[in-house]
């Protein structure tokens, strides 16, 4: 995790992932990631709910990964291995396969 305006890094390894997965409209799908964190990560104190959101097209494509803290944007963002730890989760066949559902018309 990255603090604006501060020099210090720390890098959290997620052990888990439980993704929650909306349609926002005919072009954008939201996936609100919870995670677990490995137990040497040491999540940052001043942090109370992080979660991660991740923006991507309907057809998969990650255009946007965004920390949150109570649901809204915070003073963090994610370092470069954290993102591709989401990255990797986003890019599983069983997340595309609900997001394809999701956005496929019935």
């Amino acid at each position: 995790m990255i603090k604006y305006g501060l020099d210090r890094i720390t890098e959290l390894t997620f052990r888990s992932f439980r993704p929650a997965i909306e349609l926002r409209d005919e072009q954008w799908v939201d996936i609100i990631l919870r995670f677990e964190l490995a137990p040497e990560s040491e999540m940052p104190d001043d942090l109370i709910d992080l979660t991660a959101l991740v923006i991507c097209t309907v057809d998969g494509t990650i255009a946007q990964i965004v920390p949150h803290d109570e649901g809204c944007d915070c003073e963090y963002q994610f370092t470069a291995g954290e993102k591709e730890q989401i990255t990797a989760f986003i890019m599983q066949p069983h997340i595309h396969s609900e997001i394809q559902k999701l956005s496929s018309p019935s």
